[in-house]
């Protein structure tokens, strides 16, 4: 039992400010097995600074800067929400993302690009199923790493940690 992605760092990507539950329910469903894996989940609803934080307090303002066009003040807390995501995605090794077409996540899809060009890995969940996924990202991450199923992620996880030789995709680099 290798266990290659102890002490990893995963970054979850996903939408939050247009999902219902702000992004909250399918982070807490994948954590504990990312957990057991031995991975540091950043997960950036749960920010161990108090930076960047985003939670009901600023979701609630964000409605009021938007409610009295006060953009200069909602242009300034999303610049700090955004700057923290981001640098969660520079200190990540690898990023798990979860798509649902139906929603538009602006700020996720800066999380891939940036994360492509650093040439981490990119775990992508697609709600409805690798064949609908953007055609963008499939010039943009190896297939391979596109997923229908949450199972089919943990499959890929656990194959990555446990087997002595794995295809990298040029993407995987472990101490």
């Amino acid at each position: 039992m290798l266990n290659r992605l102890k002490d990893q760092r995963v970054y979850l990507a996903g939408a939050i400010d247009r999902v219902k539950d702000k992004g909250v329910g399918w982070r807490n469903s994948i954590s504990p097995f990312l957990s057991g894996l031995g991975l540091v989940v950043n997960d950036p609803l749960k920010k161990t600074s108090d930076v960047g934080i985003e939670n009901s307090y600023t979701h609630e303002k964000k409605k009021i800067f938007k409610a009295t066009k006060d953009y200069e003040n909602l242009s300034s807390l999303m610049k700090e929400i955004r700057r923290a995501d981001l640098r969660l995605v520079d200190t990540s090794d690898f990023l798990l993302v979860n798509i649902d077409l139906d929603i538009h996540p602006c700020g996720t899809y800066e999380e891939i690009f940036l994360a492509n060009r650093q040439k981490k890995p990119i775990i992508i969940h697609i709600e409805q199923g690798k064949n609908s996924a953007p055609d963008w990202l499939f010039g943009t991450i190896p297939h391979q790493m596109i997923f229908s199923k949450w199972k089919e992620i943990e499959e890929y996880l656990n194959y990555i940690d446990h087997n002595v030789s794995i295809e990298t995709y040029n993407r995987w680099f472990f101490k």
